[in-house]
């Protein structure tokens, strides 16, 4: 057995029959996008066995792209679960061979209750293919099963018609960047869309000197507000230049004596900003491009405070 040569050519036989899906895509799927955008249900989605598995998935994904949509199990259903369904909502049923006993159980009763009932199914003549009002076909020729049985191909298809279901729906909703992060809170994710830069400065010292402040008092401040840097004010409190660990060790390496030098003597000049309401990703962003470890916080054009590379990675962001 080539264990390497199997995976290769799963994956190929996967790919292939999901690039043939394109060719099922046709008036019905269309008028299901728009069944189910002008609904003012829910969908909700059945399936049994594999099927089932991934309805769960793909009401995962509508949940998350802005349209309600609940699972409900095949075979729970015909046993007191068909009470989750109400009067506006559409019905997904997802099988491969459309004749499974439970979903000719489950089909009368759906349509009995005058839902629309959208059957996804590979064999478009089977019984779930005939009794549903729209039809998404899922059709593979062949599983990537060396026995052509275990679900494979006809999963990941039925996988790819939920996810180009969801994507049409996202854009015809006009769901942003913005929408996407309200459903998605918590993690990662959640923090590059809506953590700013205004969660993460508030935590830390607020370092300053004035122009005029010897390099002693520099070194104190920088070392005590524990930032790596403080901004150099002047006379009316505007931000004028910023100095960093870095600009002491090019100092020490300038000058043989520092008694006589003032801040303004050392400091680099037009330090890089941040205003306090721009996403915190994005902040991480002008520091990795610019190849530094704070931004200045700015609101208007006051300086308020100092956000550091440490506060971004602490939050798990990046």
């Amino acid at each position: 057995m080539d264990i390497l040569e199997l995976a290769k050519n799963t994956i190929l036989q996967e790919a292939e029959s999901i690039k043939k899906l394109a060719d099922y895509i046709d008036e019905d799927f269309e008028k299901v996008v728009k069944v189910i955008y002008q609904s003012k249900g829910r969908v909700i989605i059945t399936g049994i066995g594999k099927s089932a598995n991934i309805a769960q998935k793909i009401v995962a994904t509508l949940n998350s792209t802005g349209t309600p949509a609940i699972f409900m199990h095949a075979a729970d259903a015909i046993h007191g679960d068909l009470g989750i369904i109400q009067d506006d909502d559409v019905i997904i049923c997802i099988s491969k061979s459309g004749n499974t006993p439970e979903i000719k159980v489950l089909v009368p009763l759906i349509k009995s209750r005058g839902n629309t009932l959208i059957g996804m199914v590979s064999s478009t003549d089977s019984f779930l293919g005939k009794q549903s009002d729209l039809v998404l076909k899922s059709t593979v020729d062949k599983e990537a099963c060396p026995n052509k049985l275990a679900p494979t191909n006809s999963t990941t298809a039925q996988l790819v018609i939920g996810d180009a279901i969801a994507v049409c729906l996202l854009e015809y909703r006009g769901f942003s960047s913005d929408d996407f992060a309200k459903y998605h809170p918590g993690g990662a994710l959640g923090k590059k869309l809506y953590m700013r830069v205004s969660d993460l400065y508030k935590n830390n010292e607020v370092p300053k000197v004035t122009e005029e402040e010897n390099v002693k008092n520099v070194i104190i401040e920088i070392s005590s507000k524990r930032l790596g840097a403080t901004v150099v004010l002047d006379r009316s409190k505007k931000l004028i230049g910023i100095i960093t660990d870095g600009d002491i060790r090019r100092m020490l390496q300038k000058y043989d004596s520092f008694e006589n030098l003032k801040a303004k003597d050392i400091m680099s000049k037009n330090p890089k900003t941040v205003h306090k309401d721009e996403l915190a990703i994005n902040a991480f962003h002008l520091m990795e491009n610019n190849h530094i470890t704070q931004l200045v916080v700015m609101s208007k054009e006051k300086y308020i405070g100092m956000v550091h590379l440490h506060d971004i990675l602490k939050e798990g962001i990046v």
